[in-house]
């Protein structure tokens, strides 16, 4: 029997030292879970990125909810990830740039938003650091242990020593290396990177560093990058660019330590990436770099990604590094659905309705109002705004929107004749400001019964508008930036309650724009014409076509037009519209824009 070496510190390091003593080819052959380093507050406090950018500021945890949706609990070896410590800043960033990170002007440029009043600086820094943490944990880790790991937040590779840009404050993965060298390790490390953008940061932080080899494919050329083997692949579709990327690993040299920048950009259709893959091309690519480094240590990183769903392309990876144990995410999992689900199972009913086990909530003195009854109201005959705030913070609400400037939060509700209206109040800066607000109500509709939305804002009063993005119509100030997670939320109550689904006339088109998927429009000659409509405003921003729908601007086949605000549905059992038939009714409309000529080259003008 193979004993475990002595002081191997505990039961998961004795484990873990007694793997590494194993031949390599035993070892490869016993069951590994993947050790990945993930934080609640991976998640980005700028709401504005989304717009911006096309950021899913949530990706790390929309990766990690997706994996253990599909089965990968066990697979999975999750670390909480720690703050780096502003000392190993330093080993490769200018004291100058670590303050000019304290002001809220200079990092907000880094993340290419300016003029807005408000800039989380504290929260946005803590999330920085906490991904460096995770990218150094990581490495410490594969260095002692081999193999692989993932940090799943990180690759902020255009962090230069003096400076930051391209959405990156500091560099993680050159401070990473710094940590380790400084700490004995001497070995030859490469750097992989697999973003569809140039190495340029990463290239200069580690450009005195004569035991480091950096590969990289690129879709921009930016020009020529000392000491890179960079390949600028305009465009490239899956076959020319994993036959780069065959080339590349030919000539990658054997490395200790190696980070992989396994960038989502890569994706066709990707806001800021210039390549064409697919998702299975992002993942061909994911499986021959993992092939090719084998039991070599090796940290993986998901650097850059601008689409909603860049999410599964980390979500990929990771599979794909633990393959054949790790189980693929269905293509129709969604993250937030089924986290919330798993929240919601966790709920005690009494904390949100506030009974009392075996004590109903009412009483004698409830019913006859003679007796001095004076219960306080609940929303829908069921929560307490003790039991809300409470569900709030279980579903991890209340702390995204703290860190975002808010606290002391409150929760009130309003009876009124056309529904119950729950309110979230926070406050900021010395006042009190209003932060959600929902009206709710109960709807046969259809022969259903569905929980019907009246009206629901959110509202980042901290937040501004940067230059030449207007307000939405209809919009006094920014959002939370919490939309699907307020509609997933809607659908526990409506489940919670026994309805069917939820009703929604959305007064703006780009409420009923931002509302699909999950939500159809009830009548089938609607939803066609609806889908007419985003075709032809297609080229337009949001603010721009929401604000020519609401102004009357926009003709229907030639003739007047004014939006229906008509009922969308969305049931918790689908039931679709037919495809086939809605692209038919589709066809027969065109949306134009008054006092405008026809555009040869695209949709109507």
């Amino acid at each position: 029997m193979i004993q475990p070496p002595p002081g191997s510190g505990g039961m998961a390091g004795s484990l873990q030292s007694w793997r590494d003593a194993l031949p390599a080819w035993i070892r490869n052959r016993l069951p590994r879970r993947l050790p990945v380093w993930r934080h609640a507050d991976y998640r980005l406090p700028v709401p504005e990125l989304a717009a911006i950018h096309g950021i899913e500021p949530n990706r790390a945890d929309l990766a990690l909810w997706a994996l253990l949706g599909a089965g990968n609990r066990r697979h999975l070896a999750v670390h909480e990830a720690g703050r780096i410590a502003y000392g190993h800043l330093g080993l490769v960033h200018t004291p100058a740039w670590l303050e000019a990170l304290t002001r809220p002007d200079r990092l907000a440029e880094v993340y290419g938003i300016t003029g807005v009043p408000h800039f989380p600086v504290d929260a946005v820094m803590h999330s920085v650091r906490l991904a460096c943490g995770g990218t150094l944990a990581a490495a410490r880790h594969v260095v002692a242990h081999r193999g692989p790991a993932l940090n799943l937040l990180g690759g902020f590779h255009h962090a230069f020593p003096h400076k930051g840009g391209g959405l990156c404050p500091v560099n993680d993965l050159a401070v990473a290396a710094a940590v380790l060298r400084s700490e004995g390790f001497t070995g030859r490390i490469a750097v992989l990177d697999l973003d569809a953008h140039p190495p340029d940061g990463t290239a200069a932080c580690l450009r005195h560093d004569p035991n480091v080899w950096i590969g990289s494919l690129s879709g921009s050329d930016w020009g020529p990058l000392d000491g890179v083997d960079e390949t600028v692949l305009p465009e490239a579709d899956d076959p020319t660019y994993l036959h780069a990327l065959r080339g590349l690993l030919r000539r990658m040299p054997p490395a200790d330590l190696v980070f992989v920048l396994a960038g989502a950009d890569v994706l066709e259709g990707d806001r800021l990436g210039a390549l064409r893959l697919t998702h299975d091309g992002a993942r061909i690519r994911d499986e021959r770099v993992a092939a090719h480094l084998g039991d070599t240590p090796a940290v993986w990183v998901p650097a850059g990604g601008y689409r909603a769903d860049a999410w599964r392309v980390l979500a990929s990876t990771a599979v794909t590094l633990n393959a054949p144990r790790t189980h693929p995410v269905p293509r129709g999992l969604d993250p937030v659905e089924n986290r919330f689900a798993y929240v919601s199972r966790s709920l005690d009913p009494r904390e949100l309705t506030g009974e009392v086990e075996d004590e109903p909530w009412f009483t004698e003195a409830d019913l006859d109002p003679r007796l001095g009854g004076d219960h306080p109201p609940r929303l829908l005959d069921y929560y307490t705004e003790e039991g809300i705030e409470y569900a709030l913070h279980a579903y991890g609400l209340l702390a995204q929107i703290r860190r975002l400037g808010y606290g002391a939060f409150r929760v009130r509700i309003l009876r009124e004749p056309t529904g119950d209206r729950a309110r979230l109040t926070g406050v900021a800066d010395g006042r009190t400001h209003l932060l959600w607000e929902v009206q709710l109500d109960r709807e046969r509709h259809a022969g259903r019964p569905l929980l019907a939305l009246r009206w629901m804002t959110m509202r980042h009063p901290l937040g501004g508008f940067p230059p030449g993005r207007p307000p939405l119509p209809g919009q006094e100030v920014p959002g939370l930036g919490l939309a699907t997670e307020a509609v997933r939320l809607l659908e526990r109550v409506a489940l919670r309650l026994g309805l069917d689904g939820i009703v929604y006339r959305p007064a703006w088109f780009h409420t009923a724009r931002m509302a699909i998927p999950p939500f159809q429009f009830e009548d089938l000659e609607e939803h066609a014409r609806f889908e007419a409509l985003t075709r032809d405003l297609a080229p337009r921003p949001w603010s721009e076509s929401s604000r020519l729908v609401a102004d009357r601007k926009v003709l229907l086949d030639g003739r007047p037009w004014t939006w229906p605000a008509a009922p969308m549905v969305h049931l918790l059992t689908p039931e679709p519209h037919d495809p086939a038939v809605v692209a038919r009714l589709r066809d027969t409309h065109r949306f134009t824009i008054l006092g405008a000529s026809a555009d040869p080259s695209g949709p109507s003008a």
